[in-house]
């Protein structure tokens, strides 16, 4: 195949060093676009066709083209070479290569700026779908733990100490409900990104009849970002915002992850980690490592990182567009299929657990019941403040009973009496159902734009 020009070429030489400083990686990572590229230029083809801007014979030659591209990427056999740039080179050398003038007319109407923001918020939503489902399915695994161990005590822990006690129905179901919390922000992001920019060319729109609200459609976008300017001026702002949701993820993968480390350990052994999430050492053989329980607590730090890259790039510029905003791209393109590979191997890990309950419940120092038998002498009409006191002297003198059944512990809703669990997994379905309508309606309408004549 012929060498592709590249799109802003005027047939003046740039020097070597400059061109491969100013491509950076884009090259590489663009390779993640192929499909949301082909995408973007299938609706915006036929949009042209039916303003009447090309012809019907070159949007069928189009999409022929688009269309075996997608086939040639998903068949491994689509390649983009450092001197094409980026992905919308790459495709539209190809389509000019196979086509001649139609592939030319493909460009009609539009900047590499909206194509590429076209390409990431396609990108974007589709992995953050994903990361949604993958949370859905852990905070579910998470619920059945807490199902089957919702009267298993052992200890809760404030500054790694015994506080009072839990069990783990409470601490697996606290879990649980943080990762609802972040699915709510993910499909959050979702919605912010649900507005396409195409049209807004390179922040000034263009004299030509294009039906914007046309191409949105086409893409499944329920939305149209309007103000042509304020598109290019948004680019940094909207990848924050997708690494901003799995970024908070990340810290509650992290938490998670922290308290298997521990009560993992031979030192607490309140749980044991499944053989098939487990590693060992190359020199000492009886180590079963918790490597996975490790990453997901390091890669927490390497998401916020991406979010860190974007802030720093997007919010140090005035408006409209910027080379700069080449570099929002690849912290979004490594972060979210991070966040789902991280969310993954956490629900492997969950379903697999083992709760040894014996050696929970004797862990369970005399002492994590002192607030229990203080707020015992309060119902009795003693002052708190004195209760308090004469816990603690109760304590110095030979410590507390700790054979009191669960339901005398807690009743309070939430608390490790009255977890609310099915309230909690309706909770959870409800948030499924929305994760799995996005899905569908953002499937239905890629699909039709791949097999419309």
């Amino acid at each position: 195949m012929a060498q592709a020009q590249r799109l802003w070429d005027k047939g003046e030489a740039l020097d070597p060093e400059v061109l491969a400083y100013t491509v950076g990686e884009d090259y590489r990572i663009d390779r993640l676009l192929v499909e949301e590229d082909c995408w973007g230029s299938l609706a915006h083809s036929q949009m042209l066709m039916e303003q009447g801007l090309i012809s019907a014979d070159d949007r069928a030659a189009i999409a022929g083209g688009l269309r075996d591209t997608l086939a040639a990427h998903r068949a491994g056999e689509f390649e983009i070479r450092p001197e094409e740039e980026d992905v919308h080179t790459a495709i539209e050398g190809r389509l000019v290569s196979g086509l001649g003038d139609a592939g030319r007319r493909l460009h009609t109407g539009r900047s590499r700026n909206d194509q590429v923001q076209v390409d990431v918020r396609l990108f974007a939503r589709r992995r953050l779908l994903d990361v949604a489902e993958a949370a859905s399915a852990l905070a579910s695994a998470l619920l059945e733990l807490a199902e089957r161990e919702q009267e298993t005590l052992f200890p809760g822990y404030t500054h790694l100490r015994q506080a009072m006690p839990a069990t783990i129905g409470l601490w697996a179901a606290g879990h649980a409900e943080g990762i609802e919390e972040d699915l709510e922000s993910l499909l959050d992001a979702y919605r912010a990104l649900d507005r396409c920019p195409l049209g807004s060319a390179a922040g000034f729109g263009v004299p030509l009849p294009l039906n914007r609200r046309r191409t949105a459609e086409l893409l499944g976008f329920t939305r149209l970002q309007v103000n042509a300017q304020n598109v290019q001026t948004s680019r940094g702002k909207l990848e924050a915002n997708a690494l901003f949701a799995v970024t908070l993820l990340g810290q509650d993968l992290s938490s998670l992850a922290w308290d298997l480390l521990l009560y993992s350990s031979p030192e607490f052994g309140f749980v044991h980690l499944p053989g098939n999430v487990a590693t060992g050492s190359s020199i000492m053989p009886q180590k079963r490592n918790p490597d996975v329980l490790e990453l997901t607590r390091a890669n927490a730090a390497v998401l916020q990182s991406c979010l860190d890259r974007v802030l720093m790039v997007a919010g140090r510029l005035p408006s409209s567009y910027h080379r700069d905003y080449q570099l929002t791209k690849a912290p979004l393109l490594e972060g979210l299929p991070l966040a789902r590979a991280m969310t993954r191997a956490m629900e492997l890990t969950v379903k697999g657990l083992r709760i040894d309950r014996e050696r929970c419940r004797e862990q369970l120092a005399p002492e994590a019941f002192a607030t229990h038998r203080a707020l015992d002498l309060v119902q009795e009409g003693v002052p708190f403040r004195e209760a308090y006191r004469k816990v603690g002297l109760e304590l110095s003198e030979g410590g507390l009973p700790t054979d009191r059944p669960l339901a005398e512990l807690y009743q309070s809703e939430g608390s490790a009496g009255d977890l609310r669990l099915e309230d909690a997994k309706a909770r959870l379905a409800a948030l499924a159902e929305r994760t799995a309508a996005a899905r569908g309606a953002l499937d239905a309408c890629l699909v039709a734009l791949e097999e419309q004549p």
